[in-house]
């Protein structure tokens, strides 16, 4: 079976300080993900001045009282950094991603190599940024956050004219709120957007938990992207509701078996429980001691384990038949 790619997304959780997206790369790798994930902008042409923060931004950074420009100003990456950064998770063997939110960020990002581009929620309708995603012609990773159907499939259009093919094409169902309440994860609709769209699926998730994305898994998802910190209690936009490091390794842990589990769809005996066949199941025995010449009835035949004699399934076939010896109570007929 093809194996789940899965994306620990750091995003910004690293407060703008190198050494600690560095341990966010250790946590990442030693929890076995393929990918840690960052982010690339340059706040001032991400954000206008007079942009809010969202209220989740607003409860997780204390209501500090500053606009969304000064809250990101503080969690950028500069070139140097990514550099940094990268070369540490090829130390690390671990993939390095970041998702670019501007146009010199996606420059920027493909001029260092990054093998596949992943589009955030936010820029799903934002024409020039997917035109120049799909010129790339490298996998791309859509996040629908936010969107309906009508705006994924213009979204991918846009990709797909631009030259990228339609395998190289993964859509993410996603649900942007932090953290998103249950009721509202509405995990079918990625079921919808495979049926509707004949492309590869996946999950981005901002759920309290690891449940969602393992039931994602068990649904089909090829893609798992979920957010991790170190410690949820620092100040920061996205700490509150992302995993720890345990709970990063718990989801991939149960990833892995998930997909272990799904097998290949054939139903047949497994290995591992072929032995316990002839002790589950019964056969026809003696109800009584029978006599030879004795014919065989419901009263003196009965249906016990274990199962290495004649089937029940027969039962029919040997009900009047007479017995060939004699039998004792309780003996495989």
């Amino acid at each position: 079976m093809k194996k789940t790619l899965i994306i620990a997304e750091a995003g910004v959780n690293h407060n703008g300080n190198i050494k600690l997206a560095k341990k966010l790369i250790d946590a990442a790798a030693t929890a076995g993900v393929d990918y840690v994930k960052f982010q690339t902008f340059n706040s001032k042409k991400l954000v206008s001045k007079n942009a809010q923060k969202a209220s989740y931004q607003k409860k997780n950074t204390n209501n500090k009282i500053e606009s969304q420009l000064q809250m990101l100003q503080k969690l950028e990456l500069s070139k140097e950094s990514h550099f940094e950064l990268i070369k540490y998770c090829e130390f690390k063997n671990i993939k390095f991603l970041s998702t670019g939110f501007d146009l010199e960020s996606i420059n920027f990002l493909n001029d260092l190599n990054i093998d596949l581009f992943k589009v955030p929620s936010g820029e799903i309708t934002n024409l020039p940024y997917l035109r120049l995603v799909g010129r790339l012609n490298k996998p791309v990773i859509i996040s629908t956050g936010m969107a309906d159907m009508k705006e994924i499939e213009a979204a991918l259009d846009v990709i797909l004219k631009s030259g990228t093919e339609t395998t190289n094409v993964t859509i993410l169902h996603c649900n942007t709120e932090y953290p998103t309440p249950m009721k509202d994860v509405n995990l079918k609709a990625m079921l919808s957007i495979k049926d509707r769209f004949k492309v590869n699926i996946g999950y981005s998730d901002h759920t309290l938990g690891i449940e969602i994305p393992i039931a994602a898994v068990a649904l089909g998802a090829t893609v798992i992207e979920k957010h991790f910190t170190l410690d949820k209690t620092m100040e920061g936009p996205d700490h509150k509701s992302s995993l720890d490091p345990n709970e990063l390794k718990d989801m991939v842990v149960a990833i892995r078996n998930i997909e272990s589990a799904l097998g290949n769809g054939i139903k047949t005996p497994s290995e591992s429980e072929s032995k316990n066949k002839v002790l589950a199941r019964k056969s026809i025995v003696a109800n009584k001691d029978i006599k030879k010449g004795v014919v065989f009835t419901n009263e003196n035949l009965t249906i016990k384990r274990p199962g290495n004699g004649i089937s029940p399934m027969l039962w029919d076939e040997y009900i009047g038949k007479k017995a060939t010896k004699d039998y004792i109570e309780d003996e495989l007929i």
